[in-house]
């Protein structure tokens, strides 16, 4: 195209000449990982790193060997919500992920800072560098499902990630308010430009049950994720209300023990769409 700089690291284009797997890097080498799914959102606030900690729950609660990279480098939450505590270690060979109490991989800027409090106050450029480090740096063992929590936005670190990492497709997360469709839509054109398949949507506080009679009340107006699923060809949808209850779960880092985990069955949907 006019005025390209042919140096594709940089650019999100769709060029008839790129070729899409040319810019993808290899895992460190002794790194064994079969399908990874990519949590996005087009904003920030709407539980992108509560949905990836579901998904990651539900696929170890299944019996598959499941991790987390946690690509949100300057707001991780993923150690917080698994209640990993313990820094990663290194050997002569690479890093080594830390693992959750369930059995998850887990690699986050928190498990390498010294106090978890500190802010990450870098640009662009190092903390997609770091994300990289996570892919091709970190030794992932025997991981059948890897879920990447990523930063809310069409960045740098969604770019560099969509670009580098293989993945099998995204899901996305959003809430039920009037800005959904466009930000739906922005997440649904990015990765439609880079080739991945989007393989559900997950609408979060979509509801809160009435503990006394049970009815379903619609806090920020009526859902409508069926129909924007429905406009983009989204396959599955999920729901996840406001729960007191799963807010406690995360919070005191036990998310993996809880019971009424709302997208296990979602999570066999995609996981049979990625057969």
């Amino acid at each position: 195209m006019a005025g390209c700089s042919h140096d594709c690291s940089s650019c999100s284009e769709n060029c008839s000449s790129r070729d899409s797997k040319s810019l993808l890097k290899k895992p460190h080498e002794l790194s064994d990982i079969k399908k990874i799914i990519a949590v996005v959102s087009g904003k920030g606030g709407v539980g992108k790193s509560m949905t990836c900690a579901l998904m990651a729950a539900a696929a170890q609660n299944k019996g598959k060997v499941t991790a987390i990279m946690d690509a949100d480098i300057t707001g991780p939450s993923i150690p917080r919500m698994f209640g990993v505590t313990e820094r990663a270690q290194g050997s002569e060979n690479g890093i080594l992920p830390v693992v959750s109490d369930g059995g998850i991989q887990v690699m986050s800027m928190n498990v390498l800072l010294e106090n978890e409090a500190e802010p990450v106050v870098w640009r662009g450029s190092l903390i997609s560098g770091t994300v990289m480090q996570f892919w091709t740096d970190v030794i992932w063992t025997g991981v059948d499902y890897m879920f990447i929590d990523m930063p809310p936005g069409t960045g740098d670190v969604p770019l560099t990630v969509f670009q580098s990492i293989p993945l099998d497709g995204i899901v996305i997360v959003t809430s039920p308010q009037d800005l959904v469709g466009m930000i739906v839509q922005k997440a649904v054109n990015m990765a439609n430009m880079m080739n991945i398949p989007v393989l559900g949507i997950v609408e979060n506080m979509s509801y809160i049950k009435c503990p006394d009679c049970g009815r379903k009340i619609s806090v920020f107006g009526e859902s409508g994720v069926d129909a924007l699923a429905l406009e983009y060809g989204i396959p599955n949808v999920a729901k996840i209300p406001i729960d007191s209850e799963l807010t406690k779960a995360a919070d005191t880092g036990n998310i993996e023990n809880f019971q009424n985990n709302y997208l296990s069955d979602f999570f066999d949907k995609i996981s049979k769409k990625l057969k």
